[in-house]
């Protein structure tokens, strides 16, 4: 089953495009078809998979604008091994451009249709901030990851982006929903780090992940050499939280059949 995730916090610096690469590169790691939409205008998860952003013809920009067809942007991470809708800054003109298009919404629903079926993940990084590109997300996608650190102003963020989430929701995309709360930077020596999880787990029950990332050298080492942290250090302690994460995430929508549960 195909699987459309976006990558979201209206706050920066949580996490958000580490995620995204890493998650990606970790479900490819188990065999899995993964296509990455990098939808910054930074282009962040574009250069931390290994794709020069200022060196391709095509990018997200010149598909959703129609200027293209979608193979004609797509390139493939040389370490991470999954493919990539890559991003840079012509990306800050279609915030501009698509407000005169119809069904300006649902531009990236649009093409993600066309090819979902050829992935069973697709993981969006959005940008920072709640504009029409990360509306464009949250319509296209089936459900949103959240990352953020255990700090009280993440809370306050967090409130706000599930008031936008049920925005999205009640207009553009009914089946949308929170897929998983993931903590990132975790320090379990700060006091105030239970305080939140506890905040967390109380409100989000099943939908926080049990997988935390811990504040590790090597994951913030990894994008400068353009690649995920897996294909850099897989032995770090920020590869082994991703790898464990992608395995939560396929246990929660590939569950085994009773057949095989059984066997187990």
């Amino acid at each position: 089953m195909a699987n459309i995730y976006a990558i979201a916090n209206q706050k920066g610096g949580v996490g958000k495009t580490t995620t995204a690469v890493n998650l990606a590169a970790s479900l490819t790691a188990t065999r899995k078809r993964v296509l990455l939409v990098d939808l910054d205008p930074q282009g962040n998860a574009t250069m931390g998979s290994g794709v020069e952003k200022n060196a391709i013809e095509h990018t997200i920009y010149d598909v959703l604008m129609a200027h293209c067809p979608f193979d004609a942007a797509l390139q493939q991470s040389p370490e991470g091994r999954y493919n990539v809708m890559p991003a840079n800054s012509d990306l800050t003109a279609a915030e501009v451009e698509m407000l005169n298009l119809e069904d300006k919404e649902r531009r990236l629903a649009g093409v993600l249709k066309a090819v979902k079926d050829n992935y069973d993940y697709t993981i969006i990084d959005c940008p920072p901030s709640l504009n029409m590109l990360t509306v464009n997300a949250l319509t296209a996608c089936d459900s949103v990851i959240i990352p953020m650190q255990c700090e009280y102003y993440a809370l306050e963020g967090l409130s706000a982006l599930v008031n936008t989430i049920n925005s999205i929701q009640a207009v553009l995309n009914p089946n949308l929903k929170i897929e998983g709360i993931l903590r990132t930077m975790y320090d379990p020596r700060n006091s105030l780090t239970g305080d939140v999880s506890a905040q967390l787990d109380s409100y989000f029950g099943d939908r926080l992940y049990r997988t935390c990332v811990p504040r590790n050298v090597r994951l913030a080492e990894a994008p400068s050499h353009g690649m995920p942290v897996l294909a850099y250090d897989k032995q770090s302690k920020g590869a082994m939280a991703y790898i464990a994460l992608a395995g939560e995430i396929i246990r929660r929508n590939d569950p085994p059949t009773p057949e095989l549960a059984t066997a187990s």
